[in-house]
């Protein structure tokens, strides 16, 4: 059965790939396109919403959305963990509507997230660099604030980063007491370095997007995911089997029953990520 998709941003480079990738598939259909001149009523004729408006717009799209039980595909940058809070809270116990909260659609991105999430408990030096193009409204992206976040809980015990000169504008933006530095400039996809410093190493944990085709994978895996969420679910992160588990299940399964399964050959395309030591 065919989910049709109303993209709430339409005119915005993501939002322009959201359509181009729902018009493609045949798993959707899109029956709505939303700028900043149309009614969000002009949305609820669809299954699902997809928000890639602003960070001051995004939070009104998702609580109509949510107030008129559709499903919504968050793809905007500027939800902190705080606003997501506010957002379970809202919709506990409302189990006819789900939210899903996308900071990066990158699989890459989402690996490097968790590469540097593993690394955090053995290093008290962390700083994150992130840059965008130079039409991205908001600083630090929402990528960086996700990784800052992650680390920060992986540390446990050990409690914030050592960050010196905190107090100079230069040293950057805090967040869950890692600096992040943000460059907005002409030229640049996506790129994010999380950069560990140890007694006599560097670590360097390295994502480049290198064009928007590193989205689609993700894009695709959020859509479905979006059809039948409940509740708040956040990042790719949750939607993809980082740990192996479930590949391990599914073989287990097919031993029990004596059969296999098709093998997917493939990987996510227009992106390259890197962990240098030096």
């Amino acid at each position: 059965m065919t989910t049709t998709v109303a993209v709430v941003g339409a005119t915005g480079r993501m939002g322009q790939l959201i359509t181009q990738i729902v018009e493609a598939s045949s798993e959707f259909e899109l029956v709505a396109s939303l700028d900043s001149k149309d009614e969000l009523s002009d949305m609820l004729d669809a299954d699902i919403a997809v928000d890639v408006t602003l960070p001051a717009v995004s939070q009104g799209v998702v609580e109509y959305a949510v107030a008129h039980g559709m499903n919504v595909l968050v793809g905007t940058s500027g939800w902190t963990g705080e606003r997501i809070q506010g957002l379970e809270r809202r919709i506990t116990g409302n189990l006819a509507v789900g939210v899903v909260i996308i900071p990066n659609f990158s699989v890459g991105s989402v690996l490097a997230t968790s590469f540097a999430q593993m690394a955090a408990r053995f290093y008290d030096s962390i700083e994150i660099v992130e840059a965008h193009g130079a039409t991205k409204i908001d600083s630090p992206s929402g990528t960086a604030v996700r990784t800052a976040e992650l680390m920060s809980q992986a540390r446990g015990t050990r409690g914030p980063v050592q960050a010196p000169h905190t107090d100079q504008r230069a040293r950057g933006q805090q967040v869950a007491s890692i600096p992040v530095h943000s460059l907005r400039m002409q030229g640049v996809v996506a790129k994010q370095d999380v950069v560990f410093g140890g007694n006599g190493e560097v670590l360097t944990i390295s994502h480049d997007t290198l064009a928007p085709s590193a989205y689609e994978a993700g894009i695709l895996l959020a859509l479905r995911a979006t059809r039948d969420a409940r509740g708040v679910v956040v990042g790719l992160d949750r939607l993809i089997d980082l740990d192996g588990s479930r590949e391990r299940a599914a073989q287990a399964a097919d031993a029990a029953a004596a059969t296999t399964g098709p093998v997917d050959d493939g990987g996510p395309s227009g992106q390259a990520a890197t962990v240098t030591s030096a």
